[in-house]
């Protein structure tokens, strides 16, 4: 015996080594299995990104493919300002009427002038007088802009107090993403959620002597809405608030104006599936549909986590998620709120006709 034990021990010293991004072993779990390639209700994807105008042809592949996944109305957030919002609004009417909504974005040049707050407030006028449905802030806002000097410019920022007067006095939402996820903030070691993420893309890791606390950029954030309580925002990404939907569910009771939306982070959702579940009933008034990359093959795996009571199905981006996805099987009136109803209760220029009531 004692023999057999030391012919035993150099195979097991000898064994293959590896790290987790190596790791994936195949599931030999049997449980039931119902893909949704197809959302069962209509959708508005509040979260998408293209480039308009584009040629005829794209845009009839593009709406081939919404089509498949019954995704009714894209809201393009890649608008820009000026002529190029204006092309791309008149642009998406010509080729795909009531099938686009085109949100707009800030010009930030000469942000030290004193000039500054009237013109841009009055270049974003004149872009919602030119179909602009809504403003977006990218995440360099309150991040990574900074002034003349240097100084990071912050999203609760005054100078910019005048444009979210134009978005409430126009009733144009606003959709803001401020920071990213906290873990890029935090050490990257063996405690880190997203140590493979910060691996394959280092330049997401946010060390101390590079950028501002995560909890700093949050608040400014969160003062924001506090300060333009007349103004309608959409905190992107769940506000990077997924992994603990208990606070974004104290946001959004202390501040009426604030509706959020879930695109980027399904990963979050689909490890928390009672919870989230109980959660998205409770707010089913605040949540609208997003997706953020145009990644067609993804969006099954939605549909998958919100429509089905699946269990331990994989993510599609391990970077993401080395853990498996559960359903959340969301009733259909949260369902129906999530993909359609509450954009069309904030977002204008949507057409209600193609969706069910």
């Amino acid at each position: 015996m004692r023999r057999a034990l030391l012919l035993l021990l150099p195979v097991l010293a000898a064994g293959q080594t590896m790290d987790v991004r190596e790791y994936s072993p195949k599931s030999s779990l049997v449980v039931p299995e119902n893909p949704r390639p197809r959302a069962k209700y209509p959708i508005i994807d509040a979260h998408s990104h293209q480039r308009f105008p584009m040629p005829a042809e794209s845009y009839a592949l593009l709406l081939e493919q919404m089509d498949a996944l019954n995704l009714q109305v894209l809201v393009n957030l890649s608008g820009g300002f000026g002529d190029r919002l204006k092309n791309a609004v008149e642009s998406s009417r010509k080729h795909a009427p009531g099938r686009f909504v085109i949100f707009a974005s800030l010009d930030f040049r000469d942000i030290d002038s004193p000039e500054f707050p009237q013109r841009v407030a009055a270049q974003l006028e004149q872009d919602f007088q030119n179909g602009a449905a809504g403003l977006k802030f990218f995440k360099n806002f309150g991040m990574d802009l900074k002034d003349a000097q240097g100084r990071r410019i912050k999203t609760d920022d005054p100078r910019f107090d005048r444009v979210f007067e134009i978005c409430a006095k126009y009733k144009r939402p606003v959709l803001i993403h401020t920071a990213d996820p906290k873990q890029f903030w935090d050490p990257v070691d063996k405690f880190n959620e997203r140590w493979i993420e910060l691996n394959e893309i280092p330049g997401r890791r946010r060390p101390p002597e590079r950028s501002d606390p995560w909890e700093t950029l949050i608040a400014e954030q969160h003062n924001l809405f506090r300060r333009h309580p007349k103004t309608t925002f959409i905190n992107a990404h769940l506000g990077w608030l997924g992994g603990d939907l208990a606070r974004l569910g104290r946001l959004l009771d202390q501040c009426p104006n604030v509706y959020t939306e879930i695109g980027a982070v399904l990963a979050e959702l689909g490890r928390q599936p009672r919870f989230a579940r109980a959660w998205f009933i409770q707010y089913q008034d605040r949540v609208l549909f997003g997706k953020d990359s145009w990644q067609p093959t993804e969006y099954p795996y939605y549909f998958r986590v919100l429509e089905t009571a699946d269990e331990y199905f994989d993510y599609y981006r391990k970077r993401h998620a080395f853990w498996k996805m559960y359903g959340l099987d969301l009733p259909d009136e949260v369902l129906k709120k999530l993909y359609y109803k509450n954009a069309l209760r904030i977002i204008p220029g949507i057409d209600p006709a193609p969706f069910p009531r």
